[in-house]
């Protein structure tokens, strides 16, 4: 019986949603609300009666919607893509979310809403919709138009702070507690762990796909990535991550392998389905009955999300580098909010942390901004015409001033070919750190969990911390060494390019060297300090660990070019991953 239930609401769920959404593009509107107009239909706040009844069932497959969603989402991500955004985007990006998310707090402030209400609002906000303003600007003809690829720029950004939204809010909804400790804490394992995540992913991962491809079998390759999607997405809910973190960086590391364009055309169908259902869920949970009983608070936001995301947007385009004319249209094209903010809706109510009246009022005012968004966009031209006309004539001079200032001190020539060398390092070294850091994370973390389960092991303490942080530290020396290298040139750089003959005199060669040695060497000990902090649940007893120390400080001499062989190995395959030109960027 209930699985002849189960038949009937997805059934009702299909049907309803496939004649909305055939109505929606025939009056080419956002099939996203074709899908949210079903589930509205469908559901239980709808006269004369409800046609869903196992709504559990279809949430746990609205869940699976929302991961395939954003595998979807990583897909279309990479690493190329982001290095070309520029800096222009990823500032624009994040000036317009912090201002966002800073009136949505100020709103719900103002209507005396409580905190983690105001937390969300400003959430839901800060997220522009990838999908509307895609499908807006495609068919208006623009997506090649400058303006539109730095608003993919932004979106790009959007997407990724979006991400960290998610587990920010999570983390905060489950503690109960908002500190600027907190927070940085929080982001800052969500830094560590994407990057290893995506380092070790990159390293391995398509390399799998590769071999599973070569037996040219769709139905294997699909098997394939749907384990690495589920399996992964488990591991992150198990590291007390979202599920939708998960989806997106398996995404994202798939997206850098030959195989993508092939994923891509397996899972289309698979994430339709589900993507469908995932909307027609959120339509589910719309009460119709908010818009008499808020009206004033859905047009207050709508206004405050239109206007401000034009202001916002257009004020960091333009202090990012961006024309006047430029700056606008990016900010009207932004106007809207959508996917990721009925994703940020929906955490807020599965985490029991916001009131019954923020959902509706998020799903209300995305709609309304979505039916605005092709407007918005098709009279940005004339809009830009008539500002310029109503701007004094010295406000004008002053912004191409500054405009004209911002080119004139980019890097140029020779400075542009060092400025992307320090930065190669910096990055390198970063990642380098990163990896040493998740090492001993890990290892403390095992060790915990040994302890708890395997205490009959622990015959001795001190020589089983001595064992686990002696291999902990010998898998981060590789690391350590390709960082302390790294530091080595980019120190080597800097002595020659700031120390010079004309300033130093005589004793140039030698201010020169004491700078080479010394940044290293100061580097490696502020993270041996920090890892030593990390891992002090794994750190032997003082004698022994000054035994191990001595020990290594033999050891490293003898190992040093295997460990840097090793490393340009695992380097190699990365670089070879990011530099195939066989799949698509």
């Amino acid at each position: 019986m209930h699985a002849e239930a189960f038949v009937q609401d997805l059934a009702v769920i299909m049907l309803v949603a496939g004649l909305v959404t055939l109505l929606f593009h025939q009056l080419k509107l956002p099939v996203v609300l074709g899908y949210i107009l079903a589930g509205v239909l469908i559901g239980p706040h709808t006269p004369p009666f409800a046609l869903i009844h196992d709504q559990d069932t279809i949430h746990t497959l609205a869940e699976l919607g929302l991961m395939f969603l954003l595998f979807s989402l990583g897909l279309e991500f990479n690493l190329k893509k982001l290095s070309r955004v520029g800096v222009s985007a990823l500032a624009a990006g994040f000036i317009e979310t912090t201002l966002m998310m800073f009136v949505g707090y100020q709103i719900a402030q103002l209507f005396g809403w409580k905190s983690m209400d105001a937390l969300f609002l400003g959430a839901m906000m800060a997220i522009s919709s990838t999908t509307i303003i895609v499908k807006a600007l495609d068919e208006l003809n623009l997506k090649n138009h400058p303006f539109a690829q730095l608003i993919f720029g932004v979106l790009l950004v959007e997407d990724i702070i979006a991400i960290a939204l998610i587990v920010l809010l999570s983390g905060i909804a489950t503690s109960g507690a908002l500190s600027a400790g907190a927070v940085v804490t929080t982001l800052s394992k969500l830094v560590l762990f994407m990057v290893v995540s995506l380092l070790v992913g990159l390293v391995t991962i398509p390399r799998l796909l590769n071999y599973v491809d070569k037996f040219k079998s769709p139905e294997m390759l699909l098997v394939t990535v749907l384990g690495l999607l589920f399996g992964f997405c488990l591991l992150v809910m198990k590291l007390q991550y979202s599920m939708a973190l998960g989806a997106f960086l398996i995404g994202a590391v798939i997206a850098e392998s030959r195989q993508v364009k092939k994923v891509e055309h397996l899972i289309e169908p698979i994430r339709d389905m589900f993507s469908a259902i995932f909307f027609v869920a959120i339509g589910l949970l719309f009460n119709p009955d908010v818009l008499t009983e808020h009206p004033v608070p859905i047009i207050v936001i709508a206004c405050a999300v239109i206007i401000g995301k034009i202001l916002s947007a257009s004020i960091a385009s333009f202090v990012a580098g961006q024309n006047g004319k430029t700056s606008l249209q990016v900010g009207m094209g932004l106007a809207n909010i959508g996917e990721f903010s009925f994703i940020i809706a929906s955490l807020g109510i599965s985490l029991k942390v916001t009131s019954d009246f923020l959902y509706p009022i998020a799903v209300a005012v995305a709609a309304i901004t979505a039916f605005t968004t092709p407007f918005l966009i098709r009279s940005a031209d004339n809009s830009a015409v008539q500002v310029a006309k109503i701007i004094p004539l010295s406000v004008t001079q002053v912004a191409n001033a500054y405009t004209t200032w911002l080119q004139s001190i980019q890097p140029r020539g020779d400075n542009i070919i060092i400025a992307q060398i320090i930065r190669r390092i910096v990055i390198h070294v970063l990642m380098n750190f990163a990896v040493v850091i998740a090492v001993f994370l890990v290892s403390a973390s095992f060790t915990t969990v040994l302890e708890s389960h395997l205490p009959a092991l622990l015959v001795h303490e001190g020589l089983e911390k001595t064992v686990i942080w002696s291999g902990t530290f010998l898998l981060a020396l590789p690391f350590l060494i390709a960082a302390y290298r790294k530091l080595k040139a980019l120190s080597m750089l800097l002595a020659e390019m700031g120390v010079k003959p004309e300033k130093a005199g005589q004793y140039t060669m030698q201010v020169r060297k004491v700078i080479s040695e010394v940044i290293p060497i100061v580097a490696i000990l502020v993270i041996l300090i920090l890892v030593t902090g990390l891992s002090a649940s794994i750190l032997p007893p003082a004698n022994l660990l000054w035994v191990i120390l001595v020990l290594f400080a033999l050891l490293v001499p003898l190992l040093w070019s295997r460990f840097v062989k090793l490393h340009s190995r695992l380097q190699i395959a990365l670089m070879e991953t990011l530099d195939d030109e066989e799949h698509s960027s």
